[in-house]
């Protein structure tokens, strides 16, 4: 494989982004193994260091095995995705039941996101870029719509007015400081995953077993995970990095943005 070019890495070196810049996280994606392909090699690196780590995933993954009913898939990818979360030391994965492949971005999806970030009360939300390219491919659709329904979902769970019925469910406002996008072509920092977290990021992606094995055009997952951490790695000056855009939504606005 070549690796892929991140223009915006190859002037300067990313900022590093330390575990103890949170205690709690939670990851949105829209399918069982969309956090194997390398960011999940940095919830090993955060859960070893003690941060608290919550997963949402928006659909089972059924449609995702053309020789299985949906039905059995999402059961089996499901189960898949429990064993990878115990690769990376995440006990709490929650499965929402909307449709794979069809997921829509709208007030649903966004209330859905939102009462999870206010259930969890995390300080850092991790999802998917949802630009229509991504990395020099064409982003999927379930992807995009998941990415764009978290980013205002976490402006949503801070707004007391925004789906007042979750404050009727005991669910009070949440403030998100930090959003973090995976996948983004324009990485603001990196973590550390060299190592220990690189192993169980490998481990996380072969717990997909029954899903990779319907692949046959799918490379090795140590291949894949290492390929990936391996670009990453020379923004910060080391061998295994995984880089994302992160937002501080919570720091003053820079002078100099302006």
């Amino acid at each position: 494989m070549v690796r892929p070019t991140l223009d915006s890495v190859a002037d300067h070196q990313l900022i590093s982004l330390p575990a103890d810049t949170f205690t709690r996280v939670l990851c949105v994606v829209a399918h069982p193994d969309d956090m194997e392909y390398g960011a999940s090699s940095a919830v090993a690196a955060w859960t070893a260091a003690g941060v608290d780590v919550h997963y949402l995933l928006l659909t089972r993954g059924g449609a995702g095995i053309d020789t299985m009913h949906p039905a059995q898939t999402a059961e089996v990818r499901s189960a898949e995705q429990t064993a990878a979360c115990k690769a990376v030391g995440v006990e709490d994965v929650e499965f929402l039941d909307h449709p794979d492949g069809v997921l829509e971005y709208g007030l649903t999806l966004r209330r859905d996101i939102a009462r999870a970030i206010r259930r969890v009360r995390p300080d850092a939300v991790v999802t998917g870029a949802w630009d229509l390219e991504v990395m020099g491919g064409l982003n999927q659709a379930d992807h995009r719509a998941a990415g764009l329904a978290t980013l205002d979902a976490v402006r949503d769970a801070g707004n007391r007015w925004v789906f007042p019925e979750l404050v009727d469910d005991s669910l009070e406002p949440h403030s998100v400081r930090w959003l973090l996008v995976v996948g983004h072509d324009q990485p603001t920092h990196g973590v550390d995953v060299t190592g220990a977290p690189l192993e169980a990021g490998i481990r996380s992606l072969e717990a997909h077993a029954t899903y990779l094995a319907a692949l046959p055009w799918h490379p090795p997952p140590r291949e894949v995970v290492e390929w990936i951490a391996g670009a990453g790695g020379p923004a910060l000056g080391i061998e295994h990095a995984v880089l994302f855009r992160a937002w501080d939504l919570q720091a003053p606005p820079s002078l100099d943005d302006a």
